[in-house]
């Protein structure tokens, strides 16, 4: 059976002048228009296409890529905005449709944000939805402190930014822990920091622990020598100014030359970090 709003792989049963005819299995004859096979394609061949419903019982396919499938969470562009609702490029020939119960408030067009893409039971379209909350955390979480994750950024609050979590669930980075640059939409890793008692998931850009230390170690000692030796950078500098040199958290420089200075490799004052020659 055909999955609508997913990449399949099926048979083609029929060759038209107008395009070929897929065998769908249980979701029946689909058709792929004849600008979208593949050059010399013949019964018996196998395609790789995206289906979508285009009316009432009616299936179509095609081998452009969406940009997103059902299920996946994704950063689209206004490309119209109507009566109905918004529509997204989402990299097919027809627009993804945001309709206005789906939205926050009314998109611009031209402007991008983060979307959900799940199929209407009623309608068997496939629609998009900026409502994220309602599609996150609908199984309870089951990760472990420190274990590296896929995110997505979808919104900033005062308290820091809003992640996707590996397409599942929703997760804060707090601003006060943010060294660097985030947009809207950007795709990154981050590390399971805490899991809370509601449930809610603490994130951070920087791998927890001690886990990073021989890494980030190394990296103290090659720009201290690549500075002469000393660096006017110390445990009490400002987080932006460690994060700018060395592009690590303050948590993870202080672990770090800790370590370095228990193995005698650095000498600290208060104004600067040395080699030990």
């Amino acid at each position: 059976m055909a999955q609508i709003g997913r990449i399949n792989r099926l048979r083609v049963t029929r060759k038209r002048d107008y395009g070929v005819h897929i065998d769908g299995g249980e979701s029946g004859d689909i058709l792929l228009l004849k600008k979208f096979a593949p050059e010399n394609c013949k019964p018996g061949d196998e395609v790789e296409v995206f289906v979508y419903a285009d009316g009432p019982n009616r299936l179509r396919a095609t081998t452009q890529k969406p940009y997103a499938t059902v299920g996946q969470f994704a950063k689209l562009r206004v490309a119209a905005n109507t009566s109905s609702g918004a529509f997204m490029d989402w990299g097919l020939q027809k627009d993804l449709l945001v309709p206005k119960k789906e939205q926050h408030a009314r998109m611009e067009e031209g402007k991008s944000y983060v979307v959900f893409v799940f199929l209407d039971e009623k309608t068997k379209r496939i629609t998009a939805s900026a409502k994220l909350d309602k599609f996150l955390g609908l199984q309870p979480p089951d990760y472990a402190e420190g274990e590296e994750v896929d995110l997505i950024i979808y919104d900033k609050t005062d308290m820091g930014y809003k992640a996707v979590v590996n397409n599942s669930h929703g997760g804060m980075v707090y601003k006060n822990e943010v060294f660097q640059k985030l947009h809207i939409g950007q795709q990154l890793k981050g590390y399971i920091k805490k899991i809370r008692a509601d449930n809610k998931i603490d994130l951070s850009l920087q791998q927890p622990g001690y886990q990073k230390i021989d890494t980030v170690s190394r990296s103290i000692l090659k720009t201290l020598k690549a500075h002469g030796g000393r660096i006017t950078v110390t445990d009490k500098s400002e987080p932006e100014k460690i994060y700018a040199l060395f592009g690590i958290s303050k948590k993870t420089f202080k672990k770090a030359i800790g370590a370095l200075y228990k193995k005698r490799l650095i000498s600290m004052d208060a104004n600067c970090i040395k080699l030990v020659r």
